[in-house]
């Protein structure tokens, strides 16, 4: 629910802002109230982590000791003016924005960045991510799984590169 709450305060933003020069409306009045809605929501909504310990018995992540969960970006196509369309397209040409979506061992969004560019790379977003003020923070000695399209650093952690997996290994426990 908060996930989908950020993306229509998104959707907004940017379809405003095309369309307030039009009709001479002040950009910022009704985003500004969308924001924060959205905001107040996230924090009642969103899940918050807890990390796997000794006694998870749960065969996908026993292995996982002081895992958070696991994040991941991802696309989503917007409309945008034409002048801001060369920073919006991603690598498949796709105009996009790029959100970075985190959830917990059990599947529950606990955190959601939407706004990026489509052409940011997934760790530039990640790096702001973590650099907000109520940003995604990592306790110490806790870390989040992700893919390699991001690169290793302290509290995250990605698959070793020379091992491919499989997802139906994965749902078999």
């Amino acid at each position: 629910m908060a996930y989908f709450l950020t993306m229509i305060h998104l959707h907004v933003a940017i379809e405003f802002t095309f369309f307030s020069p039009m009709f001479e409306v002040l950009q910022a009045s009704p985003i500004i109230g969308i924001h924060t809605a959205a905001l107040r929501l996230n924090t009642i909504l969103l899940a918050k982590p807890v990390p796997i310990t000794d006694e998870c018995q749960d065969s996908r992540w026993k292995y996982f000791k002081g895992c958070l969960g696991a994040l991941d970006g991802t696309h989503i196509e917007v409309r945008v003016p034409n002048s801001d369309k060369g920073r919006y397209r991603n690598r498949k040409c796709q105009i996009s924005i790029n959100v970075l979506g985190v959830c917990n061992t059990e599947g529950k969004f606990i955190y959601a960045l939407s706004g990026w560019e489509g052409s940011a790379a997934d760790g530039r977003v990640l790096r702001d991510a973590i650099h907000r003020p109520t940003g995604l923070k990592v306790p110490t000695g806790k870390y989040y799984l992700y893919d390699n399209g991001y690169s290793n650093v302290e509290g995250f952690l990605m698959p070793y590169r020379g091992v491919r997996y499989h997802l139906k290994e994965w749902d078999r426990g």
